[in-house]
């Protein structure tokens, strides 16, 4: 009998269509477990399709393995990309998820991480049970085994660097839970190794379509730091720290017209990989699921058109918080290219200087908020009052007044923020956005916003484009890219000052 797993699924019979179909924009949205084999796939897998009676539905791989099937070797579970509908919104679900993808129960308890969203562990047990069908840890375990599978079958990487990579720091733990997991040892699956070794390694980023690549390489390239970020038409390149042991990572499409991306990685500190996937991923927003996002903006008719220009839109996110919050602050009143202009010698000054520069003109880490917190900016051409916001955000992150953490909800992060002398809403929806890829962070002030939903009349004001924009919830963030870049393609784009879009 056909089963429909606890857990949020497309129904039952867009299920049926989908695998029967091979449809990749349900690539990860669903998992079919088929009870003959034992075995899950994803909706996309090329292998004969198995009998309906045979077949069931599971909204998540966790819940798929923790029902005791292991996963295909051919179609790959551990390639599809994730759904984002579990980190949608502030719920208690959404934001332990957040937390477990940074890494909270690597060395935290689940104890720990219930606390932090403020609920009991048993609680929370029973929402990702209801929710997900499988508990945190469960979770946490089958990513951790995904990705370990994915560096087995696509790198040469030593099985115990594979065992660091994953979370484990326990290689005989980590054999023990691969072999329950997958029915076979990790060094089985090198018995025919696919990749042969070298400095970088290449991995394979699946994302459901359409996605559109080249718009989120232009919005990029068009705020890439020189001595950081290398953007050209094809690929986004960026050094990353510790400075003693710097790494770097290029991300360009992958050949054959695979939805994917590939991401060539050199991490010389193995445990820091898995943290490094992450924010790849949401930097280039491969976790979206357009479908969801174009039926919830297509009822407002200035969105219909730019949705059928570019259905792939993604929200680009950004490496790291801080360096969101410095951008976004040079870039109030002044254009994208004064903004990147100013970035630019707060880096060539206050940057961190490798020795080696891992890639040709790749040689800088953006300063840290130590370095920035009783920094000399006058030279950088700044008004003194944002100096005195750089600096101050720099103090107030390093004494907790603000931060970055994942599992905030919306409001608070904005609150938090905008009790900071310098920022205001449009900074703080701004730094949502980017920082922590929330879909529904909304800079109503911004000026290129207001004027591109007023279609042609004259711009909204804040209070009206808020107001508008309630029907967009929980996608706000995506009807913001769509405006923004609708106005890059303008042939009539305002040539004034502006507030907005250019951090």
């Amino acid at each position: 009998m056909n089963e429909l797993h606890a857990g949020t699924l497309p129904d039952p019979r867009s299920c049926e269509q989908a695998r029967l179909s091979r449809d990749a924009r349900f690539d990860g949205l669903f998992f079919t477990a088929v009870s003959s084999t034992g075995i899950y796939c994803r909706p996309v897998c090329p292998a004969p399709a198995p009998k309906r009676e045979n077949v069931r539905y599971y909204a998540t791989a966790a819940a798929a393995e923790a029902a005791g099937f292991r996963p295909c070797l051919r179609c790959r579970p551990e390639l599809s990309p994730g759904n984002d509908v579990w980190q949608r919104g502030d719920h208690v679900v959404a934001r332990a998820l957040k937390l477990i993808e940074h890494g909270a129960l690597d060395e935290g308890s689940l104890e720990q991480l219930a606390a932090r969203v403020n609920v009991g562990a048993r609680q929370l047990r029973r929402l990702f049970t209801e929710r997900l069908g499988a508990a945190p840890l469960s979770v946490h375990t089958t990513r951790r085994l995904l990705f370990a599978k994915q560096l087995l079958t696509e790198t040469a990487m030593p099985v115990t660097e594979v065992a660091l990579a994953s979370g484990f720091r326990s290689l005989r733990r980590f054999n023990a839970a691969f072999a329950q997991a997958n029915h076979i040892a990790p060094r089985e699956l090198r018995r025919q190794p696919r990749a042969a070794k070298s400095d970088a390694l290449t991995l394979r980023l699946a994302y459901r379509p359409p996605f559109d690549f080249a718009s989120l390489l232009d919005f990029l390239r068009g705020r890439a730091l020189p001595g950081i970020e290398q953007v050209d038409d094809i690929a986004y390149a960026r050094v990353f720290g510790p400075a003693d042991a710097p790494g770097w990572l290029r991300v360009s499409a992958w050949s054959g017209g695979e939805h994917a991306l590939k991401l060539e990685l050199h991490c010389p500190q193995p445990a820091q990989m898995q943290g490094v996937v992450s924010r790849v991923r949401r930097l280039f927003d491969l976790d979206a699921d357009p479908r969801a996002i174009a039926d919830a903006l297509r009822g407002e008719a200035t969105l219909r058109p730019l949705l059928r220009k570019r259905p792939g839109l993604r929200l680009p996110g950004s490496w790291d918080g801080f360096e969101v919050a410095v951008r976004a602050i040079l870039g109030q009143q002044v254009s994208v290219a004064a903004a990147r202009t100013l970035a630019s010698r707060l880096v060539q000054r206050h940057g961190v200087v490798l020795e080696q520069a891992p890639l040709p003109g790749l040689d800088r880490l953006f300063p840290t908020s130590e370095a920035l917190a009783d920094a000399d900016l006058r030279a950088l051409g700044v008004t003194t009052a944002r100096a005195e916001t750089i600096r101050g955000v720099a103090r107030a992150l390093l004494d907790g007044r603000v931060d970055f953490r994942a599992e905030q909800p919306l409001d608070e992060f904005v609150a938090r923020w905008v009790a900071l002398p310098g920022i205001g809403e449009w900074t703080a929806h701004y730094m949502a956005m980017r920082a922590l890829s929330h879909p529904d962070a909304f800079p109503a002030a911004d000026l290129i916003l207001r004027r591109a939903a007023a279609s042609g009349g004259d711009a909204l004001s804040t209070k009206a484009l808020t107001a508008l924009a309630e029907a967009w919830r929980p996608w706000r963030a995506y009807a913001v890219i769509h405006l923004w870049r609708a106005s890059t393609d303008s042939a009539a784009q305002p040539r004034t000052k502006r507030k907005g879009a250019n951090a």
